[in-house]
């Protein structure tokens, strides 16, 4: 009986919690994959199409487009994770003064909204006045048209991206080489190894399962990344094939052209490839990741 009311209670505490769960995230989940079979009308309503919204989606250009820039921007995006390591690296040095300061200084971007980013990062990279290309003629280098030029757009909002997110790890791994114990250090310096050596031998094995951890969370967030697009690139440039992401794409068929069907068979797709690549790397994750 006590045991019976304690389950009782348990289930009571945590109702709340499983109730809007339910509610705001597995029933929109299995709405979604609903909708993904089915075509929208053009005055409400859905008919049921079967695999035909995937089956176009996997025949057209433009969504092998999107697909292609959205895992080239997450690749770029995950090419800031050694730089996040060596930030926290630099700033795990010991009796390091101003340590908080650093570590609001490079945190400072995680909290900005992303229409400021977006909008300062555009006027940045604008081609006739913006900064960068101000001090690249300075050194005699005429820049391109970041923003409006399809073969460099990806790569200018993957800047941004890099810049959004490597505060956030660096924080992240700093925590995980806090967690690193001393006597190793000690042992290595009286076998008399290097602060470089200790960095490639100790450092970076230990910190494998707070890599993982950023790589995965890296990797998903880049997955969908909307919002820099929209605020970085007009919506008549050129640049926008050259940078148009999977969900910048499911915006366009869902809220622009009202084809439901075909937006929700886009979230399905992004959910399966997250999904994938997620799986692999957790079994890829055996390979190198290394517990103390």
């Amino acid at each position: 009986m006590h045991s019976t009311r304690e389950w009782a209670w348990g289930y009571l505490l945590i109702a709340p919690m499983a109730l809007g769960l339910a509610v705001f995230y597995l029933w929109p989940i299995v709405q979604t994959i609903y909708l993904s079979f089915t075509e929208s009308g053009v005055f409400g309503g859905h008919t049921w199409v079967g695999t035909a919204n995937f089956t176009e989606l996997l025949g057209d250009e433009e969504t092998l487009g999107a697909l292609g820039n959205t895992l080239l921007y997450a690749v770029l995006v995950l090419a800031g994770v050694p730089l996040a390591i060596v930030i926290a690296a630099l700033l795990n040095v010991p009796g390091l003064r101003g340590l908080g300061l650093y570590r609001t200084l490079y945190f400072l971007p995680v909290v900005t909204m992303p229409a400021a980013v977006g909008l300062t990062w555009r006027y940045l990279f604008n081609g006739d006045f913006g900064a960068i290309n101000y001090l690249l003629s300075t050194v005699g280098i005429d820049g391109p048209y970041w923003v409006g030029d399809p073969d460099f757009a990806i790569y200018a909002i993957a800047v941004v991206g890099v810049w959004s997110t490597v505060g956030y790890n660096a924080v992240l791994f700093l925590a995980g080489l806090q967690g690193i114990p001393r006597p190793y250090y000690e042992a290595a310096s009286i076998d008399g190894a290097g602060r470089l050596r200790q960095f490639f031998h100790i450092t970076l094995p230990l910190l494998t399962p707070t890599t993982f951890f950023v790589i995965v969370i890296t990797m998903i967030n880049a997955l969908q990344v909307f919002d820099l697009v929209f605020l970085m690139i007009d919506l008549k440039s050129p640049a926008l094939s050259g940078s148009r992401t999977i969900v910048y794409l499911f915006f366009e068929k869902g809220f622009v052209y009202n084809q439901r069907g075909l937006a929700a068979a886009i979230a399905v797709l992004l959910l399966g490839l997250i999904l994938v690549l997620t799986a692999i790397q957790f079994r890829l994750q055996k390979r190198w990741v290394h517990h103390e």
